[in-house]
């Protein structure tokens, strides 16, 4: 086995962790599996004992594996506990949009007197297995990925990617490097799917060193995750996933018909 090289020249341990991250988001290993020993990764990648070390502890360093003294390396189990910041209404209230994100974002830098810059990406990814789940997909299906790179002031704020069937997207706004007017949520209700109800699974990680490098963050900086699973009647629309570097955001959660509360 061998580790490609991209684009741009990085050290070989970054090479080789994104190799094993890449097994790992794959499902080669499933939680609490102990990873390959070192001298086992030396011989299949052919590099040095140190080059694994180092490329072991990029992964620690980003929450996925844990090093038990004289055990080995772990997958990390996850361990967590549902927590509904907004439980669903004990009766069932009427239908509505939900609100367009990209509309929060930039009444959010209004507000503050800041501005809002956004650069779009389209691309068609293989999805993670639990995004492909979400969406009701077979593991061989691809996505079409909507991606979001938020910055205020010129600051990176928030990477957001929005998952869609590629069937759903196909030859519309959607496909393009560009806004929509109205956001996706406009196009997605021209198509009949306007999404009613959403489900968010917030969780915290340590970051990639590529979004290390894109957000500009200093060591032991984590990210906050939002992901959010939107439907309809029909059943499920996007799975919508939105990073945010810790030290610069707080994420609110306003309940209840009264005065939003001082912040």
């Amino acid at each position: 086995m061998t580790i490609q090289r991209g684009t741009a020249p990085s050290p070989k341990y970054q090479r080789l962790a994104a190799d094993l991250r890449r097994r790992i988001e794959a499902g080669e290993w499933e939680g609490g599996d102990r990873l390959p020993v070192e001298n086992e990764l030396e011989e299949q990648y052919q590099v040095a004992r140190n080059t694994v070390r180092l490329a072991v502890d990029v992964l620690v360093n980003e929450g996925r594996v844990a090093r038990v003294q004289g055990k080995g390396t772990y997958l990390r189990q996850p361990t967590r506990y549902d927590h509904r910041v907004h439980a669903r209404p004990l009766r069932p209230a009427r239908p509505g949009p939900l609100t367009p994100s990209g509309e929060v974002y930039a009444a959010e830098a209004a507000a503050a007197g800041r501005q809002l810059t956004v650069d779009f990406e389209v691309v068609v990814v293989q999805p993670r297995r639990d995004i492909a789940a979400w969406l009701g997909l077979r593991s061989e299906e691809n996505v079409m990925m909507r991606r979001q790179l938020c910055r205020v002031d010129q600051e990176p704020y928030a990477i957001e990617e929005s998952h869609y069937r590629a069937g759903l997207a196909a030859g519309t706004p959607l496909m393009e490097n560009l806004p929509v007017p109205g956001g996706d949520e406009r196009i997605l209700a021209e198509l009949g799917r306007t999404e009613t109800a959403a489900v968010d699974h917030l969780t915290a990680r340590m970051p990639s060193p590529a979004e290390a490098a894109w957000f500009g963050l200093g060591p032991g900086v984590p990210l906050l995750v939002n992901t959010r699973i939107s439907s309809d009647r029909r059943g499920p629309i996007r799975v919508m996933e939105t990073r945010y570097a810790a030290d610069r955001a707080r994420l609110l959660y306003e309940l209840g018909d009264g005065a939003p509360a001082a912040g």
